[in-house]
């Protein structure tokens, strides 16, 4: 398994605005639509990556408890489909109706939603405050498939407690750690 690093954009960044197509509606899902009242998590996922699966029934409870206080969230696959087809939209259907996604599951085709917000691998997780400032990127938790640390999303519910409870986020933000985003070839952001 390869091992990307988020790449860190910098706290403060206005939340990149993006118009996607929900796989499951058929419809198209606004940044506006999604955010929440209180903050908002964008998430990015992708169907077929091991680090993803081995987070994602945390990303479902992380969600449901989160959404009633507030938060908004949505899950995001930029992945070029044509070389690794089990990202593919269909598929994608499939995945978020496996994990009871309680949140929107779009497909970023040209993937410049990904290059907006630098993202580098999946998962990769930015929280932004209810101004849609960011305030929190990194990982979900130090655990990692084979690592024999319990998946508990130990660091972004504290991101998400410390806005809910008015305190200030911890300085020490980690770098998630997954599968480098599958970019195509002329889209290639190096």
């Amino acid at each position: 398994m390869a091992r990307t690093p988020s790449n860190m954009l910098p706290l403060g960044t206005q939340a990149p605005f993006f118009t996607l197509p929900n796989p499951l509606t058929n419809k198209n899902v606004t940044l506006t639509e999604v955010a929440g009242e209180r903050g908002t998590v964008v998430m990015f996922i992708c169907n077929h990556c091991p680090f993803v699966k081995h987070v994602n029934d945390e990303i479902v409870r992380i969600a449901n408890d989160y959404r009633v206080l507030g938060f908004g969230f949505v899950a995001i696959s930029s992945n070029d489909v044509e070389n690794y087809p089990e990202d593919s939209p269909w598929l994608m259907r499939e995945t978020a109706r496996k994990y009871n996604f309680s949140f929107p599951y779009l497909y970023d085709e040209t993937q410049q939603t990904a290059k907006d917000y630098d993202a580098a691998c999946t998962p990769d997780f930015y929280l932004f405050d209810a101004e849609l400032k960011l305030i929190y990127r990194g990982q979900l938790d130090d655990s990692r498939p084979g690592n024999g640390i319990p998946v508990n999303g130990r660091d972004l519910r504290e991101a998400l407690d410390n806005v809910f409870n008015n305190r200030q986020q911890n300085e020490l933000q980690k770098p998630s750690l997954g599968c480098g985003i599958k970019w195509k070839q002329e889209a290639n952001p190096s």
